[in-house]
């Protein structure tokens, strides 16, 4: 078997072990690429911004040694600023926006070696747990391209899972790199708040809820990767503690005994599926396995105030970016092109008071200080990822919904993810099972503020015991019946 032959079984690590060894060129990389997009990217609906000329130049231009040399990159269409390409957000709003500058993350990325060929699909503002905005349309899962990969960053998960790309930029302001790698069979970190950079000129997102990293399907990527990226720009107010040794170096070694704190009930009281459960239950185990202590609790912190809060926070960062676009556009009406529960979202977010924003800041606060409590106790707190398995397309999309159902119904399916964006913890969704339909169902895994090493190691450990790699979708190449 050739080289470029491998290329869809192969992590980004080991790609690019074969550009240093010259078994394989970047250029050949990209091709490769390339034509795996042209072929499932109409079914997939993954990649919306393809960027492939730009690619080529860039490796035309020469490439810094990175431990990514060469390797191929989607960035995701929302937050990130990439010189010459687009930032439609997922909106009508935002079409015809293009990035003047890199930002400091993007910049980061190519001097870790990657290319960026594209962008990938996120609902309009990434406000949503499904991926189908109206100005691009659904991406589908490659495991059931009937269901969704998630959101918001389903594009960056589907495009990994189907091996369009091995590894890819995500974000997640409440779960929407976790629920993703959750529903295509991936590993998705979510690093320490202030871990990853989101400047040049922007210091938090939601107030400092959204986290950059990326999908993918080892361990190892994801480390690395965290590394070349990872410290304080200029001007960051603060800053994730530094790690004890790179992320990379955590995966040789297994962590010590851990104290494993188990929850199996929604901290909202909302529904949970059996197999979702049982996807955790069977985390546990395995950790118990190597060594770790287990234990079913409930953690006390105030689920049904943060969900509120959280409704107030997005909306009002959202609606001055809205009104801002529409200034430049010279619209009287800048919400007749946003979807309209979201319009919706703006036009409450609107009516909000400096009090109101404030009282639902000090709740993320409050929802900290829980975990903090939390993670005296314990090391690690370990839950389904999910609620509920990869929904239906249409099934979670805001058209025709009001906004309480919509955002009921975005809760319901992911009501576990959330505590660590308000708290700023580290937490990942590590690939546990297939449900009984053929989905892939992950389990979370959280620690304190600052301990992203520590799940490293765990994650590293509980992929040598039960690896997932080769638990790849069936080929997209038809649409099953759901």
């Amino acid at each position: 078997m050739s080289a470029i032959a491998e290329y869809g079984r192969l992590d980004a690590t080991a790609l690019a072990e074969l550009v240093r060894r010259r078994e394989v060129t970047p250029l050949e990389l990209l091709e490769e690429a390339v034509r795996r997009i042209e072929a499932l990217n109409p079914l997939l609906n993954a990649v919306v911004h393809p960027f492939f000329e730009l690619g080529r130049r860039t490796i035309e231009a020469g490439l810094p040694a990175g431990p990514f040399r060469g390797v191929p990159f989607l960035i995701k269409n929302t937050g990130f600023e990439m010189a010459g390409t687009p930032l439609s957000t997922g909106s009508r709003l935002f079409q015809g926006v293009v990035s003047p500058t890199d930002s400091t993350l993007v910049q980061r990325y190519k001097n870790a070696g990657l290319v960026p060929i594209g962008k990938s699909n996120t609902p309009e503002f990434a406000l949503s747990f499904t991926t189908e905005p109206l100005a691009f349309g659904p991406s589908r899962n490659p495991w059931n391209p009937g269901r969704s990969p998630g959101g918001s960053s389903g594009g960056s998960a589907a495009a990994v899972a189907a091996g369009l790309v091995p590894l890819a930029n995500a974000s997640d302001g409440a779960g929407s790199t976790r629920l993703p790698a959750s529903h295509c069979g991936l590993f998705g970190f979510k690093p320490s708040r202030m871990r990853n950079p989101l400047g040049p000129v922007v210091v938090e997102g939601i107030a400092g809820m959204s986290t950059p990293h990326c999908v993918s399907w080892s361990v190892r990527d994801s480390a690395a990767l965290l590394d070349a990226s990872a410290g304080p720009d200029q001007g960051d107010p603060y800053a994730a503690p530094q790690p004890e040794r790179p992320f990379l170096a955590e995966l040789d070694r297994d962590p010590p005994p851990l104290r494993i704190g188990l929850t199996l009930r929604s901290p909202l009281g909302t529904p949970v599926d059996p197999q979702c459960l049982a996807a955790a239950r069977a985390i546990g185990r395995l950790c118990e396995e190597l060594g770790h202590h287990v234990e079913e609790t409930d953690t006390d912190y105030d689920a049904p105030a943060l969900k509120a809060a959280w409704r107030v926070i997005v909306g009002v960062n959202v609606a001055p970016a809205v009104a801002l676009q529409g200034e430049r556009r010279g619209l009287a009406d800048p919400l007749a092109l946003v979807e309209p529960v979201n319009a919706a979202w703006i036009e409450e977010a609107r009516g909000k008071s400096g009090v109101d924003y404030l009282r639902a800041v000090n709740q993320l606060h409050a929802t900290a200080r829980a975990l903090g409590r939390f993670f005296a106790r314990y090391d690690v707190l370990l839950s389904p990822a999910v609620a509920e398995l990869p929904p239906l397309l249409g099934q979670m999309a805001g058209a025709g919904q009001s906004l309480d159902a919509f955002y009921d119904q975005f809760w319901r399916h992911g009501p576990f993810t959330c505590a660590f964006n308000a708290s700023g913890c580290p937490a990942m969704s590590v690939p546990a099972t297939l449900s009984a339909e053929g989905l892939p169902i992950g389990a979370q895994l959280g620690a304190g503020f600052g301990r992203d090493g520590l799940l490293f190691a765990l994650a590293g450990q509980l992929e040598r015991a039960r690896p997932w790699a080769g638990r790849r979708p069936p080929s997209p190449s038809r649409t099953p019946q759901p």
